[in-house]
């Protein structure tokens, strides 16, 4: 038997190696961010459990399958649902070297029949107006220390154009105050996944009660300390801990502060509307929400009223 030589060996070793960090880049350039990870593993456990429960292979998939499942969900799912669980299978293919049958003619007849029937539109969140957010701060006292944290989420996530998963990731060492105002800086996020460096500008109000800065400051004083989680889970009896918040706390905190209807996602909506209605162009709008189009401030826009923003006004009758 051949011996190897120990150059021999270094490069076996070393493509090996380099094998490994190949995959890795490759996997993790497939699975997308921490979010949608966590939303299609929910979706392939649902997946998952209807095949098994109808006696079907998961993988490889067939096309009659997918057209079986796209059936099912139609009755009880909306297409944007539908369609988040079919990108989630077609991950977990890929992650896989499998292909699926997306250009399958019975699978595509069968989405498309799925599409007329139920449409394709999406529910979005409803914007609040300028007189109810100020309602709202007004009437929330900060004399403890939960009221005070919500208030400072209300007001910076409003302010911001911040998304949940981006105030609760936000830590101390992010925000620089001046006299100008404050700078948020960002790491990763749902348009920015790969670590560019982004900052957004908060300003002063001349009101206390409504003023983002100010609040945040006291907040930030009754934290006591000056790196970590910039917001964090209270426990029984108005105590302080250092376990960040999660995103699905900001969302219950808007509709119970809001209203049922709203959500976190309306405070985004919320300020490009309420910009846009006050006159901010696109461009203004963009450098606060950081969407890289004007196209996704035209689908964030609550314009319900008609009466709204209507060229219907300038015709000079």
């Amino acid at each position: 038997m051949q011996e190897i030589s120990p150059i021999e060996n270094n490069t076996l070793t070393n493509l090996q190696t380099l094998a490994e960090k190949v995959d890795t880049y490759g996997r993790k350039g497939l699975e997308g961010a921490a979010n949608t990870q966590r939303a299609y593993r929910s979706d392939l456990k649902h997946f998952q459990n209807w095949c098994e429960k109808n006696n079907f292979t998961v993988m490889p998939v067939s096309a009659s399958t997918l057209s079986g499942y796209a059936a099912h969900l139609a009755d009880t799912h909306k297409w944007s649902s539908i369609n988040r669980r079919f990108a989630a299978i077609s991950k977990l293919h890929h992650l896989n070297n499998l292909d699926t049958p997306t250009q399958d003619r019975q699978l595509r007849a069968v989405m498309e029949g799925i599409k007329r029937i139920k449409g394709i539109r999406q529910k979005q969140a409803p914007a609040f107006n300028i007189k109810e957010i100020k309602n709202v701060l007004r009437n929330i006292e900060t004399d403890n220390n939960t009221l005070l944290r919500n208030k400072a989420i209300l007001l910076l996530g409003f302010t911001g154009a911040f998304r949940r998963s981006e105030l609760v990731a936000l830590n101390l060492e992010d925000l620089t105050f001046s006299e100008d105002g404050l700078i948020v800086s960002m790491g990763n996020s749902k348009t920015n996944q790969y670590g560019n460096y982004e900052e957004k500008a908060i300003f002063y109000s001349p009101e206390t009660a409504l003023c983002p800065i100010r609040t945040l400051q006291n907040w930030i004083t009754t934290l006591g300390r000056n790196s970590g989680p910039l917001f964090v889970r209270i426990r029984k009896g108005d105590c302080l801990t250092d376990e960040r918040l999660n995103d699905k706390t900001v969302n219950d905190l808007v509709k119970s502060y809001l209203g049922e209807k709203y959500s976190a996602h309306s405070l985004r909506a919320s300020f490009i509307t309420i910009a846009k209605l006050n006159g901010a162009d696109d461009s203004e709008v963009m450098r606060q929400t950081k969407h890289k189009t004007s196209a996704m401030i035209i689908r964030y826009t609550r314009l319900e009223n008609i009466k709204q923003h209507n060229a219907a006004m300038k015709l000079g009758l």
